[in-house]
Formats: C-alpha cells, sequence, structure tokens
C-alpha cells in the first residue's frame, strides 16, 4: 500500500512524428526530457508499428478472427473477444485508425515485454506503462488503461487494512497502472498525434526492478462474473471433448443443476433428476456396462470389429471428463388417457422438458467456465444404467454429460442464419 501524492503533473511528449517497423520508441524519447522517477506512458500503437505488428487487411474482420482466443459477446458487426493475452476487448484489439489505409494494427505480441524493452533503453530509471484503448462493462465511453507494464507494481493491494472509521477493507485493489494510463490519455488524446506522454510526482510507485507485469491486473476468466453478455449466453455453450486435468469445484456444478431444474415443465411437474457419478469406481463399472451393451447391440447389427472399435470410442470423452452428470426424465404427474395418441403426446411433452433441463444445465456449466459434451448413449441401455447406478426403474436415463475444463478452446461454430430454419404462414 502507497500514500496518495498530494500532486503530480501529465506531460505531453511532442515531435514523435510517424513510427515506423524496426524503430527503437525508447531512443525516440532521448530528447524528452525524462528524470527518475518519471512514469512513461505509450500508446499501443507505436509500439505495435515499431514491432512490425502491421497488417494487409482491407478487411479487418479475418484479423479480428485470427487475434481472438475466445468470443465473449457479438452484436451485429460488433465482436468483443478474449486475445491471447486475456484481454477482453472490442475486436481483439485489432485497430484499424491512425494506420495507413488498407492496413490494420496488432496489439503487441507481448505488451510487458515490450515495456521492459523500452525501459531498459531509457536513461533514466523510470516505469513504463503501454496503454490501450477500452470499453467498460456497464459504463459509456472509452479510457486507457495498461496493456503491458514494467518498473512498477501493476495495483495497489488495500485489503487487510481498515479505514479512518475502523472499518476493515477486504475488497479494495487499487489498479494503479490503468488510473496513470487513463490520465496520460488526457494529454494524449487520440487525435493529436501525441502518442507518449510522462506522469511526473509519482516516484514513490518506481520500483527497481521489471515487477509482475500486466498478468496481475487481467482477470481470468473463470473468476469473471460477467464471462458472457447477456446476449450471447445461449452461444458460450460448445461442446467438448478433450478435457484438462484441473479439477471441477462441485459447486460449480451445483449451480448448473439448479440452473437445470428451473427449465419448463407440464403440469406444474418435477421431470428431472441429475445423477452425480462422483465415484470412480463407479463411473469406471458404469462406462465399462454401457460399453458391453453397446458392443453386444452393434454385434446383432452385423457391424464389423473395426467399425464397432470406431464407434466405441466417440464415448471416451466420458471417460476422460474430471466430472459426470447423468441426467434423468421422470414422469411423475403425467396425465393418462385412454388412447395411444394422447400419451404419447404426453410423455413427449415431458421428454421435451427434460431436454430443457439439460440445455440449461450445459448453458449454465458454460457461464461457470466449465466445458461440457452430451452423449446420448445411456438411453439405449437404460436397464443397464439404472442397476449400475441403482435408480429407481422410473427414471429413464437421458445420457451421459461430461464435465471439465476444456484443454483447448473450443472452436466457434459456423454461423446459421435463422431464416433457414424458419416457416412464415
Amino acid at each position: 500500500m502507497t500514500a496518495a501524492p498530494r500532486r503530480f503533473e501529465v506531460i505531453a511528449v511532442e515531435g514523435i512524428g510517424e513510427v515506423r517497423p524496426g524503430d527503437d520508441v525508447a531512443a525516440l524519447l532521448k530528447d524528452a526530457g525524462l528524470r527518475d522517477g518519471d512514469i512513461v506512458v505509450v500508446t499501443s500503437k507505436i509500439v505495435s508499428k515499431a514491432e512490425g505488428r502491421v497488417r494487409r487487411a482491407p478487411d479487418r474482420t479475418k484479423a479480428i478472427e485470427d487475434e481472438t482466443e475466445r468470443v465473449v459477446a457479438r452484436r451485429g458487426e460488433t465482436v468483443i473477444s478474449q486475445t491471447r493475452h486475456g484481454f477482453v476487448m472490442a475486436a481483439a484489439g485489432v485497430d484499424a485508425s491512425n494506420t495507413e489505409p488498407g492496413t490494420v494494427l496488432l496489439l503487441p505480441e507481448d505488451p510487458d515485454a515490450s515495456a521492459r524493452r523500452i525501459r531498459k533503453g531509457l536513461a533514466v530509471r523510470a516505469g513504463v506503462i503501454v496503454s490501450d484503448t477500452f470499453g467498460r462493462p456497464w459504463r459509456e465511453g472509452l479510457t486507457d488503461v495498461a496493456i503491458g507494464v514494467a518498473g512498477m507494481s501493476p495495483l495497489d493491494d488495500f485489503r487487510g487494512t481498515s479505514d479512518g472509521y475502523g472499518n476493515a477493507l477486504s475488497a479494495t485493489v487499487t489498479a494503479l497502472a490503468d488510473e496513470i494510463a487513463g490520465a496520460a490519455e488526457l494529454v494524449k488524446g487520440k487525435l493529436g498525434g501525441v502518442p507518449v506522454a510522462i506522469v511526473r510526482g509519482l516516484s514513490h510507485l518506481v520500483i527497481d526492478d521489471d515487477g509482475p507485469g500486466v498478468r496481475p491486473l487481467v482477470r481470468r476468466a473463470d473468476d469473471d462474473l460477467f464471462r458472457y453478455g447477456s446476449r450471447d449466453v445461449v452461444f458460450a455453450r460448445r461442446t467438448v471433448r478433450e478435457f484438462s486435468d484441473r479439477p471441477v469445484d462441485p459447486e460449480k456444478v451445483r449451480r448448473a443443476v439448479a440452473a437445470g431444474i428451473a427449465a419448463p415443465a407440464p403440469h406444474h411437474t418435477t421431470p428431472w433428476r441429475f445423477v452425480l457419478v462422483e465415484s470412480p469406481e463407479t463411473r469406471a463399472k458404469l462406462l465399462d456396462a454401457m460399453r458391453e451393451a453397446w458392443i453386444e447391440d452393434l454385434r446383432g447389427d452385423g457391424f464389423t470389429e473395426q467399425s464397432i472399435a470406431e464407434r466405441i470410442r466417440r464415448g471416451d470423452v466420458l471417460r476422460e471428463a474430471p466430472c459426470l452428470i447423468v441426467p434423468c426424465l421422470v414422469t411423475e404427474g403425467s396425465h393418462t388417457y385412454r388412447d395411444d395418441r394422447r400419451n404419447a403426446a404426453e410423455r413427449e411433452m415431458f421428454v421435451a422438458a427434460a431436454g430443457a433441463g439439460v440445455e440449461n444445465l450445459l448453458i449454465q456449466l458454460a457461464v461457470e467456465g466449465l466445458g461440457s459434451a452430451w452423449v446420448s448413449s445411456t438411453m439405449f441401455c437404460r436397464p443397464v444404467v439404472r442397476e449400475v447406478l441403482d435408480l429407481p426403474g422410473s427414471w429413464d436415463p437421458m445420457g451421459c454429460v461430461a464435465v471439465g475444463h476444456a484443454a483447448a478452446p473450443p472452436r466457434d461454430r459456423a454461423p446459421r442464419d435463422p431464416d433457414d430454419f424458419i416457416l412464415t404462414r
């Protein structure tokens, strides 16, 4: 924790001119009048230009796709993306402004490394911030924030201290580097051709080594309560077939089940049950029994052993996932009619409700930062599943859901035009 200064200055550095690939940004500041203890805030655009992060792209859509690790939200042509750095920002930071027509600028490959190189080239003991412009959730307008830091701590942690009234501070962590980046933008501006500012009077924040960089400022996606935009939460769900060995938080699974049982259902019933297969021994026993039942069916269908082996491999995702959920349909409360037609329709209503419950479960798992794969194979061997899991005869297993942390980001699905699925009368 540091004491707040009573006064500091923000000074625009003018006369830098056009920056080109191969330029040394630190050398461009040799006549800027830097002093020990200054903090230099450099707009990422000139860092990108100096490092050759310029791309010929008459349409920046492909560049945005290439720089995107995960699409967070999308509305029309606007895409909010998570970059490989962990930043969540519009268009993955791909910028078509302040660059030659027909080109776009990509973010620096490693903004912390860029900040360290600039700092090393300065003739004084200074801190360096590489800044970029971000929008913010729930707020209009843009502001500059730090995407690379060297020579200062990016955060000021007040947790464990007390305010003037003796109240314990348990959550206050100030984003120092972002505050300084925002202050520097006041003198740089967007159209003034001033890409660098000096912040003077905060020498107590400058440290001898490079420090931790910007990483402490970047919230992990799994810890973000607003991981997905409200308009895009349904599209957050992807089928994940490769999982890491990272353990799954059981509370996240239970929150997903809570979402599952919030689905609509006929006759004010609750037709869902979710069996959490938490025991490794039970899971192995279940999947072995299902595999044998599947093999027996396929042999009876006349499939070759090679074809059977290929089909059986589709269930490997269930063995590799850290967590397994078996959703079950329960038709308690259903109505009985005198004819098969209405009885069949009654069951279909409950099956549709079960599907809605599973979809809610899958979407909430995605919101919780967990990947999933819904494999419907239990429906083909329900007696076996009931026996192994010791389930009531009235419970119909409706598949297995593999749950875990994705080993790699799932690919975006190809866009579908809703008009292809709409019939108007």
